[in-house]
């Protein structure tokens, strides 16, 4: 589909197949967030810094993207919830493929909780949304997080591996998950997944070697990159953070290396 096929390469470099993706859709659900305050400047640090793509929910896309600096990938996320809601895993359509094509996206994203009491209607979700996007050409990217009453780890392979497969059989592009935490149990989720599979950034790392070691673990064993939010736009130098992940990803940098990127040396 060649609609689709143009657009996936404005979010992955067609000479690596990788990507570098930051997500800054984290205010619908905890408000405002230090980092993604001013969207414009972040958005240029990133785009700065060697970022494929950024993404966001469809209300900030006039407020920061595009119209100044280098230019940068847009993704729309389709779904959403809020820390105060009863079942914040519950995460429910916010709006549309449709409106995500007039707004000038390149990809939109949806997000399913594997394993919560609300699954099936978010694998539905998936799985509607996935014929829609074959229909416009649209890339999607389905966020797969193991998470439910069931699950003893969110890292586990075993769970990681089946949500990723899940959601490439339900139709996603691009598989967003958690790392296992280790490169040879990862290499069984990238090796059980028929589609590119990118690492989830999590809670805020203590260090930037632990960041950088996770990255080049995960491109090691064939993952195909990053959506990384807080640990990109909460650092002390988005861009610099950002140049040193992209480097690792796109360039095969060693992480001893890439930490000199975002110490200045």
């Amino acid at each position: 589909m060649i609609g689709k096929k143009i657009r996936i390469e404005r979010i992955i470099n067609r000479k690596t197949g990788r990507t570098v993706i930051v997500p800054m859709d984290h205010g619908v659900s905890i408000g405002p967030v230090a980092g993604i305050g001013n969207m414009c400047e972040t958005i240029d640090e990133v785009a700065s810094g060697g970022a494929n793509a950024v993404l966001m929910h469809k209300g900030m896309v006039g407020t920061g993207h595009r119209g100044y600096g280098r230019d940068i990938g847009l993704i729309i996320h389709l779904s959403a919830s809020t820390s105060l809601s009863p079942d914040p895993d519950h995460k429910v359509l916010v709006t549309t493929v449709e409106k995500a094509l007039k707004i000038g996206a390149d990809a939109v994203s949806v997000h399913v909780n594997v394993g919560s009491d609300m699954e099936p209607e978010m694998l539905e979700t998936l799985g509607i949304t996935s014929e829609i996007c074959d229909e416009w050409g649209m890339p999607l990217i389905a966020m797969m997080y193991p998470r439910g009453e069931k699950i003893d780890s969110e890292h586990d392979v075993d769970v990681v591996k089946l949500a990723a497969r899940a959601g490439a059989e339900l139709g996603a592009d691009i598989i967003k998950t958690n790392y296992t935490g280790n490169p040879d149990t990862f290499r069984e989720v990238v090796g059980g997944c028929p589609v590119p599979v990118v690492i989830a950034g999590g809670p805020k790392v203590e260090t930037n070697e632990q960041l950088l070691q996770m990255v080049k673990d995960s491109v090691n064993v064939g993952g195909a990159g990053v959506a990384i939010g807080r640990n990109v736009f909460q650092a002390e130098s988005p861009r610099k953070t950002t140049r040193a992940i992209a480097e690792i990803v796109h360039n095969n940098m060693e992480v001893e290396e890439a930490l000199k990127i975002i110490e200045g040396k």
